[in-house]
């Protein structure tokens, strides 16, 4: 594949994500956006029930299928290796924009915040949310964790290497700040209604059960070097552990 169409593959890949991931803070917050996660007529309770939880059905397999070991290896086999992370990341995105698209809003509240500092506050947690993670991204790695750091050194004519596992900023204190970012994020709204929490509900879900295979897979890559982090660092709620 010509190394400079799959770095422009990938920067459009990366485009499509970062278009993607604007348009969610707007979704579940319900601003700027022309179609959020409570606008629009509501339909009946149970098929816009069936068709939100195949949406996001639809996003958790994709999301977790194509991100284990086993799957890339046979992936690669039929489209380059230096694309596949943005092949994964634009999929991911397309099926996002599908759910922003398709979903069914379901407005029975289920709380309301109608006190200004009450309100003022959860608004505040809803945006250090996803201020935590787009940081938890740099901390990482931005650039590989989207696809960009691939096709790069691909079009360099450099090889791809894993990176180097580091425990830094808030990986000090959470293992999965990312993920910990998105939790805050969807959970924290002045008005919770019946449609949001179950979004919000069955990604957490989701998380929880991704994090399981997460860990696996960065175990076999990382090695003790992983295990002995798990021992240190809590999961998602900075709780003391042990050193041994």
């Amino acid at each position: 594949m010509s190394r400079t169409l799959a770095f422009l593959y990938g920067v459009i890949s990366y485009l499509v994500f970062f278009g993607s991931f604007l348009y969610a803070i707007g979704f579940v917050g319900n601003i700027v956006v022309p179609k959020s996660i409570d606008s629009g007529i509501p339909g009946p309770f149970v098929p816009s029930l069936i068709i939100d939880a195949v949406l996001l059905g639809l996003f958790a397999i994709q999301h977790s299928v194509m991100a284990r070991a086993g799957f890339k290896r046979w992936w690669t086999k039929f489209i380059p290796e230096p694309i596949e992370r943005s092949t994964y990341v634009l999929l991911s995105s397309l099926l996002l924009i599908l759910l922003f698209w398709q979903w069914r809003p379901i407005l029975s509240v289920v709380w309301n915040v109608t006190n200004p500092a009450g309100s003022l506050v959860l608004t505040a947690v809803f945006w250090a949310g996803w201020v935590l993670v787009l940081l938890s991204t740099f901390v990482i790695n931005h650039f590989d964790l989207f696809g960009l750091r691939q096709v790069y050194l691909f079009l360099k004519g450099k090889a791809y290497t894993n990176l180097i596992f580091k425990k830094r900023f808030f990986y000090n204190f959470v293992r999965h700040p990312l993920l910990l970012g998105f939790i805050i994020a969807f959970w924290a709204t002045p008005k919770m209604t019946l449609g949001h929490l179950v979004f919000a509900f069955a990604t957490t879900a989701y998380m929880l059960i991704a994090i399981q295979l997460e860990e696996r897979d960065l175990a076999n890559i990382h090695g003790d070097t992983y295990r002995q982090y798990k021992r240190e660092v809590s999961m998602l709620i900075p709780l003391p552990k042990s050193k041994g």
